[in-house]
């Protein structure tokens, strides 16, 4: 089936911009100099996009696979909840781009604050937001201890994802995941046992009805 022009013309606009923001730097990157890679004239770019911000920020989204919300994912086990949102990746296909890219955009971000905002707002959050449901969850069903700190607990998660990612990456073993072994560390030490958990869980159901 032939894609629609619009879509074409929007994906060959995305690709030129990812391309250019990682050779030139996102400031060097004219939207003119887009234009003429993607073969997609500017007033058809202003189109989609309000703005080079605008292009940047959808860019980012791409090659984070973040183009739309992270799934759910509620098993009922909060191990294995925890360790499926914990072992997601961005696409691989662009892990070379987003490499590239990380270092301008940073820099751009520190410039413009309020695109750096806009950046982790719906880059970094989202996958957050999926990890905060499941701990939340896991606290309603009386897994986790309701005075558990929700922020210590993220911090805890994520670190050693961010660790893995940014202090180790030349050392860490090739395709080595350490999502599931973070979420059974996490969940040995502050997970409630299954008994203690239904107590718990009754315990709370008594205290909402009197």
């Amino acid at each position: 089936m032939v894609r629609p022009r619009s879509l074409e013309a929007h994906e060959k606009v995305i690709h030129a911009a990812l391309s250019l923001f990682g050779e030139r730097g996102i400031e060097a990157t004219s939207m003119d100099a887009i234009a003429r890679a993607s073969g997609v004239s500017k007033a058809t770019i202003y189109n989609h996009w309000s703005d080079k911000e605008a292009l940047l920020l959808e860019v980012m989204l791409y090659v984070n696979g973040l183009n739309k919300e992270p799934e759910d994912v509620d098993t009922g086990d909060l191990e294995r909840d925890l360790a499926t949102i914990l072992s997601r990746r961005p696409p691989g296909e662009f892990a070379e781009a987003r490499d590239r890219m990380m270092p301008t955009l940073i820099a751009y971000s520190a410039v413009h604050p309020e695109f750096g905002s806009l950046w982790r707002r719906r880059v970094m959050e989202p996958p957050q937001r999926c990890l905060k449901q499941v701990l939340r969850r896991g606290i309603d069903r009386g897994q986790l201890s309701p005075d558990l700190d929700l922020e210590l607990a993220m911090a805890l998660l994520l670190g050693p994802m961010l660790f893995t990612h940014v202090f180790s990456k030349s050392r860490q073993q090739p395709g080595r995941d350490i999502g599931p072994e973070t979420a059974a560390a996490f969940t040995r030490a502050h997970a409630i046992r299954k008994a203690v958990a239904v107590s718990k869980h009754l315990e709370s159901l008594k205290s909402r009805r009197s």
